[in-house]
């Protein structure tokens, strides 16, 4: 089944495992330590995220590291983007308001 980035990141601990490794690659022990759940659900996440891209895995040595895709996380922001300008827009309106108001009462 092919998954989207928005599908990787409706899930809170999918999320949680960006957040950890958008500073520093890590292994998938070491990111199954920071949840409270078993490594295979940690594993079965990872492999999610790797499916949609958001994730990578490297070898070093023994250890297998996971490091963040910050080009696939372009995306998500792109798509927020559209957003983003809406609120902008709706905000200075407001704000545009607000100082009418704030003058008509002077």
């Amino acid at each position: 089944m092919r998954r989207d980035v928005f599908q990787a990141i409706s899930d809170p601990t999918r999320r949680a495992i960006i957040s950890l490794i958008a500073l520093q690659a890590m292994t998938p022990n070491t990111i199954a330590e920071h949840f409270e759940t078993t490594r295979q659900a940690v594993s079965k996440h990872l492999r999610i995220l790797q499916e949609c891209e958001l994730i990578r895995a490297g070898q070093q040595g023994r250890e297998i590291y996971y490091q963040l895709e910050i080009d696939r996380m372009k995306e998500i922001d792109q798509w927020l983007e559209q957003f983003r300008q809406i609120w902008e827009t709706k905000f200075s309106q407001l704000d545009n308001l607000l100082l009418t108001i704030k003058n008509e009462k002077k």
